[in-house]
């Protein structure tokens, strides 16, 4: 079981100037944070805290893959992640989100960036993800190309025009 404690960081011992940690996350991360998209992947996440006084930068640097579905044959794929996310903390009275602003309680001090780490692999993710050419699931494709084709075949049918309307064809005839 994935322990999400490592990611909850404790602003009040850090020093000014630069921290860097390092995670590395795998399937168990994703089951631990109850993930709703992405099930498995293998990432590395550098973590780089800048400390300002009561201010905070947060640069999240994540590589590596995820498995999500094909979206034309459902087959897993492998998707790459690649991406470098900024976060903002600073100390108040009471947590809260604001875009890339976080608050967090003064007295409490942690800021758990577990779900900010899971958000950022998931916008990375392309709306569209399919194989390369070629790659998907034969049988998939070949189920897919012959409901299309009966999809399509059943439109083509009910192209012939109700009679009531054929009369409102003539109008535009005519206008035009």
């Amino acid at each position: 079981m994935y322990s999400l404690e490592q990611l909850k960081i404790d602003l009040n011992s850090l020093t000014d100037g630069i921290t860097e940690l390092r995670f590395v996350l795998d399937d168990e991360y994703f089951e631990a944070i109850d993930a709703p998209e992405i099930r498995h992947g293998k990432l590395s996440v550098e973590l780089t805290i800048e400390r300002k006084s009561s201010l905070f930068e947060l640069t999240f640097v994540t590589e590596g893959t995820v498995t999500v579905p094909c979206d034309i044959c459902l087959e897993d794929m492998d998707q790459s992640i690649e991406t470098e996310n900024k976060l903002v903390a600073r100390f108040g009275e009471e947590y809260s989100e604001d875009d890339d602003l976080v608050t967090v309680s003064k007295d409490e001090g942690i800021l758990d960036v577990s779900w900010f780490i899971y958000e950022f692999i998931a916008l990375d993710i392309p709306i569209k993800h399919v194989h390369a050419p070629g790659k998907c699931n034969r049988d998939m494709v070949k189920a897919l190309e012959e409901h299309s084709a009966n999809r399509s075949g059943a439109e083509d049918s009910e192209e012939s025009i109700d009679p009531r309307w054929s009369g409102l064809l003539k109008l535009k005839d005519i206008k035009d």
